[in-house]
């Protein structure tokens, strides 16, 4: 059995680390309030009680982070990797990441005064890795968000017929996102979490179903003859193979996001519970529709996919799907403020408490993290190519890498144990170089994308008024 750490808060100011206590075989024997004790919110009636997320709660948290922008993209990446290399990418990448999210949970639980993974890398390799990790985290989910903004934007376009410019349509987005993200606690996010997975479940069980009914695809010649584009096996470029692979790595990459909300939950012990809920639920419903939309649109499909349908599915689809989008844009532009809105007010009487420099700092870090997101929403504005690349840039390495470091730092003395042990430890080390591959030929192969589409005319110019939901206007 791994030694359970405990530390007291980094204290960045000296650059030092507080001693550890390292129990070893009595590990066990640490109890609960201790653990408690070292806790980043601390359970209070004076102030804000953020401790207030029961792990069913925290499932549906979960599942509305991972299934919204995942779903939306994956059919379009089959295509490059054809039906059974999608199938297998998409069983491999939910396999892995729900094993990172594990070594992550399971540091937390070691480490119970880490906030999220930044907090983590300071554990591990102190104030520099604390910083890249810090600034990765802050770009993957304000990009996240920006993915929100495009979704939401294009639901408006879509039931509007393109009855106004798309950048003013991404503003409201960017404006409903900033209002519903800027609720303080996850407890208080709760009807908006249920709401928003509910209604994105729907939209995407209608064009499934809906895609099934139709003669040919929506974006498919209408009269003559046309090739569907269905391949069970396909053999795409590197560029071509690499990006789709990416595309749906990141579909269930975002699980570092899991970290705020067991800072902020009961019992945080309870985190397996909730992680194997909602990766199993996401397995499912992200093989099964993937499959179903590429089996019956093939090349045609739309991207997100809720167009895939024709007209008046479309509309159906966006018009219940617009709370899951909101709420998808609003869950990952909270939790990159809340590390900002922890990082700089931790260890103050302002972290739980209702002063102005609590309300000011919260309200800032929300909305001035929700215009960045616009401004790069709107500079990269194609759906699936910006999932790319924040898989690419940044959850590659934090989904990867960094739990591979972690499980290396707590496990460190497997590097010398028996042959199960240092089989182990190999295998850790393999999660470190297999992130970088993804990051460095990820991250090549989405700009190669992102320069074609450009050369091409499938992405316009950054604040483009052009319709994104080819509405026909």
């Amino acid at each position: 059995m791994a030694a359970v750490v405990i530390s007291a808060a980094p204290d960045e100011k000296t650059g030092t680390k507080p001693a550890s206590i390292r129990d070893g075989s009595e590990s066990t024997s640490i109890n609960e309030a201790e653990l408690e004790s070292h806790e980043v919110f601390k359970r209070t009636e004076n102030g804000v009680n953020f401790r207030n997320v029961s792990w069913p709660f925290a499932a549906v948290i979960f599942l509305k982070t991972i299934f919204a922008t995942g779903v939306l993209s994956i059919p379009s990446a089959m295509y490059s990797l054809g039906a059974l290399g999608g199938a297998l990418s998409v069983v491999g990448w939910s396999v892995m990441n729900t094993y990172t999210a594990i070594i992550q949970g399971d540091f937390k639980t070691r480490h119970p005064e880490c906030h999220t993974l930044a907090d983590m890398g300071y554990a591990v390799g102190g104030v520099w890795l604390k910083e890249l990790i810090g600034a990765l985290y802050l770009i993957a989910f304000v990009l996240c968000a920006g993915t929100g903004i495009i979704g939401l934007s294009t639901g408006f376009n879509a039931l509007s017929d393109h009855a106004a410019c798309t950048v003013w349509w991404a503003f409201l987005s960017t404006v409903i996102i900033t209002i519903a993200a800027s609720i303080r606690t996850l407890r208080n996010l709760g009807w908006l979490t249920w709401a928003g997975f509910l209604s994105i479940f729907t939209a995407v069980f209608i064009v499934v179903i809906g895609v099934t009914t139709v003669d040919r695809p929506a974006a498919a010649p209408q009269t003559g003859d046309f090739d569907l584009g269905y391949h069970v096996i396909a053999y795409p470029t590197f560029v071509e193979g690499m990006t789709a692979t990416v595309t749906i790595f990141v579909s269930s990459a975002g699980t570092s996001a899991f970290l705020p909300v067991i800072s902020e939950m009961k019992n945080p012990r309870d985190y397996r519970k909730a992680l194997y809920i909602c990766m199993g639920l996401v397995l499912c419903m992200y093989l099964s529709f993937s499959l179903v939309v590429y089996r019956w649109t093939g090349q045609w499909v739309a991207n997100p996919s809720l167009g895939s349908a024709g007209g008046t599915i479309k509309k159906v689809s966006y018009g219940i799907g617009l709370v899951g989008l909101a709420v998808s844009g609003c869950l990952y532009q909270h939790v990159a403020a809340k590390y900002l809105f922890v990082r700089i007010l931790r260890n103050t009487k302002h972290l739980q408490s209702n002063t102005f420099i609590h309300w000011g700092t919260w309200l800032g870090c929300s909305i001035s993290l929700g215009a960045v997101a616009f401004i790069l929403a709107e500079s990269i504005a194609i759906f699936n190519y910006l999932l790319s690349l924040v898989g690419s840039i940044c959850f590659a390495p934090m989904a990867i890498s960094i739990p591979g470091i972690l499980w290396l730092f707590d496990f460190r003395d497997y590097r010398t144990g028996n042959l199960w042990q240092r089989l182990q430890y190999l295998f850790h080390w393999f999660l470190v170089i297999l992130g970088l591959f993804i990051t460095v030929g990820g991250t090549y192969s989405t700009i190669l994308a992102i320069k074609d589409a450009y050369a091409t005319g499938l992405i316009g110019s950054a604040f483009s008024c052009a319709d994104n939901s080819n509405s026909g206007h």
